[in-house]
């Protein structure tokens, strides 16, 4: 009976983290899809993601009588600002440079977490992990070079600064032990305010509000929502590989919306990235599978 219910709950996770990999994925499509400035675009998707986490906030508390904080104290200030910034940086890279070298570049984000976690919480990296930073660093290097050599540095530069910003604030939760489920929502109120007083003084410029709406109302709120909800069900591998659904179809989204397509050495470099994802995230799985079998015979009658 337990191994049914494991398996039913396995398979709610792999539901609901897809869905949240697949959400993730229509990001960037639906800001080039708005057609609008950039400090415009900025306002309206950050703000609408804060009107989203408001919402839920108050369902939450109010009505459900769950007490999450919107931002727990310094420590959710801390993230939340790191997440700020890593929005503005996003938006940045997302008109700087190409989609294949934003998604491949941000893929990093749980490398730059590991060596943070390494220098601050003093939790050393395994191995494997030290050996996979070291071939994604290579593939980095590859797609940085490629951008250096197309015009496309500073694009490239905002894309690895999103991926330090989204690990620093994922290392400061991790820090913090609080409960952060809403402070990647709730403070998209600071780029929000940016973009806003930095929009055209005449007023917002998007030529279809609508696609920019609809990312920061449904599918921004809907990928965060599930990503987060993944690890109850899942090993923390598992749903890190459903993350690199956003790295492997957002490029071919916009290739067949906006035919743009990726040089031969960005494909390369981001090739490296994501074998080298896969790998170090099947290494874990079975190195986890294999600590509950060992579990499991030393103690065959738990459960």
């Amino acid at each position: 009976m337990s191994q049914t219910i494991d398996a039913a709950h396995h398979r709610r996770g792999l539901l609901i983290t897809g869905v949240g990999g697949l959400a993730l994925s229509f990001d960037i499509p639906l800001i080039r899809s708005a057609d609008g400035e950039v400090w415009s675009l900025l306002a309206v998707r950050s703000l609408s993601t804060f009107a989203v986490a408001l919402f839920a906030w108050v369902v939450l508390n109010k009505i459900l009588g769950r007490k999450i904080a919107l931002m727990p104290g310094k420590a959710g200030l801390a993230a939340g600002l790191f997440y700020g910034l890593a929005s503005l940086t996003f938006l940045l890279s997302v008109f700087n440079t190409a989609t294949a070298n934003i998604v491949f570049l941000v893929a990093f984000t749980s490398m730059f977490a590991a060596l943070l976690s390494w220098i601050f919480l003093k939790e050393r990296p395994s191995n494997a992990t030290l050996l996979t930073m070291a071939v994604m660093v290579f593939g980095v290097g590859l797609i940085v070079q490629d951008g250096l050599q197309s015009g496309n540095f500073f694009g490239d530069a905002m894309a690895c600064c999103s991926a330090l910003l989204l690990a620093s604030a994922i290392t400061v939760s991790r820090a913090s032990g609080r409960d952060m489920g809403l402070v990647p929502l709730a403070t998209a109120l600071f780029p929000g305010i940016v973009g806003y007083l930095l929009s055209p003084s005449e007023g917002l410029a998007i030529a279809h509000p609508g696609w920019i709406l609809f990312n920061g109302l449904v599918m921004i709120p809907l990928a965060f929502f599930c990503l987060a909800t993944g690890p109850r069900y899942l090993s923390a591998p598992e749903v890190g590989m459903f993350y690199l659904l956003e790295t492997i179809l957002a490029p071919i989204w916009i290739w067949i919306v906006f035919e743009e397509v990726p040089t031969v050495q960005t494909l390369i470099g981001g090739t490296i990235l994501i074998l080298a994802l896969v790998g170090h995230s099947v290494w874990q799985m079975r190195r986890k599978s294999g600590r509950d079998k060992d579990a499991a015979a030393e103690f065959p009658f738990t459960g």
